[in-house]
């Protein structure tokens, strides 16, 4: 059995990248209820004025508001990736290379499929992002930006701020609103796609590995086995290392931890 004095308390999730998480969660819940809604409004029969049940236009006013929230935390969070820590930075959302490569593989097999692993590598825990993660984080990344494009398309006509009306080119571009709107709505499929794998592969390591997956993204901070830090520290300026960054921290372990 493991004991707890053979682990460090390593910070790992900056505090801009913790707000980003939750607020895009947010943002994408909120978006997703709203957006099936709109799809396909349920008809509701009343006797009340028509100015009175304006519900669906409540709605729509929602929905705009979460999509100008997720548009911009994904500003920032792109902004963070080139002023992070080493887990927030850009290089570490790179899965091409031979260790990427491996790693996923990994995840994929071990994690996902749940194959019996018959020799387990402590180099094969990631401390941050593991690669099958940071993979989907650029299907994810580009699958929001087409939703931004098309939801900002489908809302130009209707805008009076300048922001949507840059958009305004997309639905002709892909040939007229109707398509415009499907290529949105399956997009969002794509999110919740994700973000399933996301939560189920979170849950698991947190109950499988008893690392605080699942707390440090709210506390920021994660525990990981000495060696395994060690190791870190040894391949630190390296490709495994995940990128540099300023980051908040001085340190890569909590110096109060023995």
């Amino acid at each position: 059995m493991e004991l707890t004095k053979d682990y460090k308390r390593v910070y790992v999730w900056q505090l801009p990248v913790r707000i980003f998480h939750w607020l895009n969660a947010l943002s994408i819940l909120i978006l997703a209820i709203t957006g099936f809604i709109i799809a396909d409004p349920p008809a509701f029969l009343s006797n009340a004025e028509a100015w009175d049940t304006f519900w669906l236009g409540k709605v729509r006013v929602i929905h705009f508001i979460s999509a100008y929230v997720f548009f911009g935390v994904m500003i920032m969070r792109f902004y963070w990736a080139f002023v992070g820590n080493r887990y927030a930075h850009w290089t570490a959302f790179w899965p091409f290379s031979k260790k990427g490569i491996h790693n996923l593989i990994h995840v994929l097999k071990y994690d996902i499929l749940l194959l019996p692993e018959k020799n387990p590598k402590l180099s094969d825990i990631s401390i941050g992002h593991n690669f099958m993660a940071t993979s989907a984080y650029i299907i994810m990344f580009i699958t929001a930006l087409i939703m931004v494009f098309t939801g900002f398309g489908l809302y130009a006509d209707n805008a009076t701020w300048w922001l949507p009306k840059l958009f305004a080119w997309v639905p002709s571009f892909l040939g007229g609103d109707f398509l415009t709107r499907q290529i949105h709505h399956f997009s969002m499929w794509i999110l919740i796609f994700i973000i399933v794998i996301h939560v189920y592969l979170v849950l698991y390591h947190d109950w499988l590995e008893s690392r605080g997956e699942v707390s440090s993204m709210f506390s920021g901070f994660k525990f990981v086995r000495k060696e395994r830090v060690k190791m870190e520290e040894k391949d630190d300026g390296n490709e495994f290392s995940s990128g540099y960054g300023t980051g908040s921290e001085k340190d890569f372990v909590d110096e109060n931890e023995n």
